[in-house]
C-alpha cells in the first residue's frame, strides 16, 4: 500500500513538472511563431534600432522603448536593492520581536497589493512631488523608477531575509570572537555567505520591474521617444504593448507580439546571466 502511494505521488509530481515545462514551451512557440516573421518583414535593424514608432505610417522602431525599459529597470534597482537589503538585515539581525510581528505582515502585504493600486499611489503622490520639485508633468522616467523601486521591495526583502537567517549562527559568532563589530560581522561575513540567495531575490525583483505594466503606464508619460533626462516622459516595452494591442491589427499587431519577444529575450538573458554567475561561484 505504501509503495502504491509513493508511486502515485511520483506520477503526480512528474505530471505537474511536465505541465510547467509544456506551458513554457507553448508560450515560447506562440511568441516566436508570431513575432519573428514580423521582425523579418520589418527588418531586424529597423525594428531593434529604429528611433520612431509610427504604426500609421508603417514605421516600427522600438529602440527608444528598449532604452526606456533599461533605464527604468536600472533606476528601480538603484532605489530598491540597497533599501531592500538593508531592510532585510534589520529584519533578520536588529528588529525587536514585537516590532517584527508588525513589520513582517506589512511587508508581505506590500507584495499582495495590485499593480493598479501602486499606479494610483504613484499618480496621486509621487507624480505631484516630482512635478513640484523637478518641473515638467511629473510623469517621467524618475517617477516610474521610484514606483518600481517600491514595488520590488517585498520580493527582495523576503528572499534576502530568509537567506540571511539561513546562514549558520557560527559564522556570526566566529566573526565576533575574532574582534569584529556587529555591523562588520554582518556585512563582511553574513552577507557574503548569503550572497547567492540575495542575488536570486534581486533577479526576481528585476524580473518584476522589467515586466511591470499597469503601474508604469500610469506614471511614465507614455511618450515613444528617446529619454532626454530623468524628468522626460518615456514608454517601456510593456507599456507599448498594453496601450496599442486593443486596436492593433495586421503587421501592427504582429509588431507588438515581436516586442513581447524582445522582452522575453531580455528576461531570458537575465536568468542565464544569473545561472552563469551562480555556477562560477560554486
Amino acid at each position: 500500500m505504501q509503495q502504491r502511494r509513493e508511486n502515485f505521488m511520483r506520477i503526480v509530481f512528474l505530471l505537474t513538472a511536465c505541465v510547467s515545462v509544456i506551458a513554457v514551451v507553448m508560450i515560447c512557440v506562440f511568441l516566436f511563431a508570431s513575432g519573428v516573421p514580423a521582425i523579418k518583414e520589418i527588418g531586424v535593424t529597423d525594428f531593434l534600432l529604429g528611433n520612431s514608432w509610427k504604426p500609421s505610417q508603417g514605421i516600427y522602431g522600438i529602440f527608444p522603448m528598449i532604452i526606456a525599459s533599461i533605464y527604468v529597470t536600472a533606476g528601480a534597482i538603484i532605489i530598491g536593492v540597497p533599501i531592500g537589503i538593508l531592510c532585510a538585515v534589520f529584519m533578520a539581525k536588529y528588529c525587536p520581536q514585537k516590532l517584527y510581528r508588525i513589520l513582517k505582515p506589512a511587508i508581505d502585504l506590500l507584495a499582495g497589493i495590485p499593480s493598479i493600486v501602486y499606479g494610483f499611489f504613484g499618480l496621486m503622490v509621487i507624480v505631484p512631488v516630482v512635478q513640484q520639485y523637478l518641473g515638467g508633468s511629473g510623469k517621467s522616467l524618475l517617477t516610474a523608477s521610484i514606483l518600481l523601486g517600491i514595488m520590488i521591495l517585498p520580493t527582495i526583502i523576503g528572499i534576502a531575509e530568509s537567506n540571511i537567517r539561513a546562514v549558520p549562527q557560527a559564522y556570526y559568532e566566529g566573526a565576533l570572537a575574532l574582534g569584529a563589530t556587529k555591523e562588520r560581522s554582518i556585512f563582511m561575513t553574513i552577507i557574503p555567505a548569503a550572497k547567492m540567495g540575495i542575488f536570486a531575490g534581486i533577479i526576481l525583483g528585476i524580473g518584476r520591474a522589467i515586466g511591470e505594466t499597469m503601474a508604469v503606464v500610469m506614471v511614465c508619460g507614455n511618450q515613444a521617444i528617446m529619454p532626454g533626462g530623468l524628468t522626460s516622459g518615456v514608454r517601456t516595452l510593456t507599456a507599448n504593448i498594453v496601450l496599442e494591442m486593443g486596436y492593433a491589427s495586421g503587421l501592427h499587431r504582429e509588431a507588438l507580439i515581436a516586442t513581447a519577444v524582445v522582452l522575453f529575450v531580455f528576461i531570458l538573458i537575465i536568468n542565464l546571466s544569473f545561472m552563469a554567475v551562480r555556477r562560477r561561484s560554486e
